[in-house]
């Protein structure tokens, strides 16, 4: 099994793109704080976060690849079967079913939405963003469009309302704010 300490270095040699970097960091502290939230595993949730996105600069043109690389990728590292199944869930290339499906599916547009949201808010802070200014932006539909609507409400398979679900994301992310430059 493969520990941060050895994952880093690994997700750094294979993504070089800053704001991608920031993303990957920004769903790995989602992940982490939602295993805290449902008393999972926050190791694995967060490396699962970590490692999600390990093909993007190989992958962007063609999402139809997406994970797959990453999954050739990760054999050596012998991670439980859970894992990897969940980043294969994250783009929707296997149906959710665990806990940790759908937080991956739902954590990873999520977080591009906040930090849009923060760069839309007056103060750029993450800080100031609250569920009221979160939801007003989830209902225009030309703002952030990109991320996918349909995957940050898929948080209600967590049990989690939409505004609850956000907050605990943004929150997360305030734990590497410094990272995120927000």
């Amino acid at each position: 099994m493969i520990d941060r300490d050895t994952a880093l270095p690994l997700m750094e040699s294979k993504i070089k793109n800053i704001n991608l970097r920031k993303h990957i960091f920004a769903v790995e502290a989602a992940m982490i704080k939602l295993a805290e939230y449902f008393g999972e595993d926050k190791n694995i949730w967060g490396l699962t976060g970590l490692l999600h996105d390990l093909d993007y600069d190989k992958t962007a043109k063609h999402p139809e690849k997406h994970s797959f690389i990453t999954e050739q990728w990760l054999t050596e590292y012998n991670l439980p079967d859970e894992m990897i199944y969940a980043i294969r869930c994250h783009p929707g290339h296997a149906e959710c079913k665990s806990k940790m499906d759908w937080a991956l599916f739902a954590s990873d547009p999520a977080t591009g939405f906040l930090v849009a949201c923060a760069l839309m808010h007056p103060s750029k802070k993450l800080i100031n963003i609250d569920a009221e200014f979160i939801l007003r932006r989830f209902k225009e539909k030309r703002f952030a469009a990109g991320a996918s609507r349909e995957a940050m409400s898929a948080c209600s398979n967590l049990g989690l309302e939409l505004d609850q679900f956000m907050m605990l994301v943004r929150d997360s992310m305030l734990s590497i704010v410094d990272i995120l430059e927000l």
